[in-house]
């Protein structure tokens, strides 16, 4: 494929056509396409050596999150509004996740482009007015080469009109807790919208739960239009940083070179946001910087529900004498290396209950505890339910034990 795109680029700013083929690449994304295609450019480290102290990045906002229990590893002016350019398209992509895992839509339904949607301007695919994509394809679009004009088509597709969709991502932001966001367009283009490092995270959280989206966040290069299009992802994480899952790039004048870089390693998970660098080398060193922070010195520990021993709890007046207990299931926590053997487990449990218990109800605590720190509780609960005692159901009793 490398050959082939080679043979229709030049180093121009708009598509290349020869021969009916076109390269198709976030143009506005601050990096040069020959760039891009470069198969001499060195692989960048994949393991990092601990750094002493939080790590050095050159934006205006960053964060450094693990996916998996959402603490905070590291922030910038996490909470300071900024235009985050293309970085929109996090939650554009989220909301069409969320519609086909619903079955509002599907991945083969077919959409046609309308001359708003064609008409966006800024990174595209150049949708002609009329031209039918599946939602697979317009997804992969919008993630690889950031295709302004295959986010509005999506956007209509599910919710009518972009204006209606551009409500509904606000909607969805306000349900996650984004509270220095608001979306102007399904895309980025316009830098009127804003949001912070810290949203960026949450939304970008959010939408890794959807594993689907990681056979688009991972592509460097693909095609459309049965090979005639020609896309190469500007996320240059993707091909050069080890364990790399995405996510987005962004760049306008307004909103600086910005990024959302997802990245796992052995049961670990971060995403990275740097918002408001300077230049394209600021956002990838930043970037880098942060997840190889992380993964330089923390690990995912998953708590060992299945070494807990816990024995029914008595139960007072009720029609059985015990009740079954067993804890929540522990969700993965984020530790520093090494600290897994130093955590300390203890239960409290209640001596008894009065009847009726109900099943799911609180009985005791989990508690972990990582020398003075209490870094998870978890509740132990009843597993079944026992009713209270009543004169009508020891009389039946009774009245069994005697007919035997």
């Amino acid at each position: 494929m490398l050959a082939c795109i080679l043979a229709l680029c030049v180093a121009v700013s708009v598509p290349v056509y020869a021969d009916g083929g076109q390269v198709l690449y976030d143009e506005n994304g601050g990096e040069a396409l020959q760039e891009l295609l470069d198969e001499d450019t060195a692989v960048w480290p994949t393991v990092a050596l601990p750094t002493e102290g939080a790590p050095e990045v050159k934006a205006k906002g960053a964060v450094l999150m693990d996916l998996g229990s959402g603490q905070v590893l590291y922030e910038k002016e996490a909470h300071t509004q900024l235009p985050i350019a293309s970085v929109t398209k996090v939650m554009t992509l989220l909301l069409t996740m969320e519609d086909l895992e619903s079955g509002k839509v599907a991945w083969t339904d077919p959409v046609t482009c309308s001359e708003t949607a064609a008409a966006i301007g800024g990174s595209q695919i150049w949708l002609e007015p009329g031209e039918v994509m599946t939602v697979k394809e317009l997804v992969k679009a919008a993630v690889v080469v950031s295709a302004n004009d295959a986010c509005g088509a999506l956007a209509e597709h599910l919710e009518g009109s972009i204006p209606g969709f551009v409500a509904r991502m606000n909607a969805r932001a306000a349900e996650l807790g984004m509270e220095h966001t608001q979306f102007k367009d399904c895309s980025g283009l316009d830098d009127t919208g804003y949001s912070c490092a810290y949203d960026v995270a949450l939304m970008s959280r959010e939408l890794m739960t959807h594993p689907e989206i990681e056979q688009f966040t991972t592509i460097w290069m693909d095609t459309l239009r049965d090979g005639k299009s020609q896309l190469v992802n500007t996320n240059k994480l993707v091909r050069h940083y080890k364990g790399a899952t995405g996510l987005k790039t962004g760049t306008t004048n307004a909103a600086g070179h910005c990024l959302s870089a997802t990245a796992r390693r052995e049961g670990t998970s971060f995403v990275a946001v740097v918002l408001g660098c300077a230049t394209t080398n600021d956002r990838w060193a930043g970037a880098r910087a942060l997840l190889d922070y992380g993964f330089a010195g923390y690990a995912a520990y998953t708590p060992p529900v299945e070494e807990l021993t816990l024995s029914p709890v008595k139960v007072l007046k009720g029609q059985q004498a015990v009740v079954p207990v067993a804890p929540a299931t522990p969700e993965p926590l984020l530790l520093p290396k090494g600290a897994a053997q130093q955590v300390v487990s203890t239960v409290e449990l209640a001596k008894d209950l009065q009847a009726p218990v109900l099943k799911g109800q609180t009985v005791g605590v989990w508690r972990l505890t990582l020398g003075e720190e209490i870094v998870a509780e978890y509740p132990i609960c009843a597993t079944a339910e026992v009713p209270a005692a009543t004169f009508r159901w020891a009389y039946s009793l009774l009245l069994d034990a005697l007919l035997r």
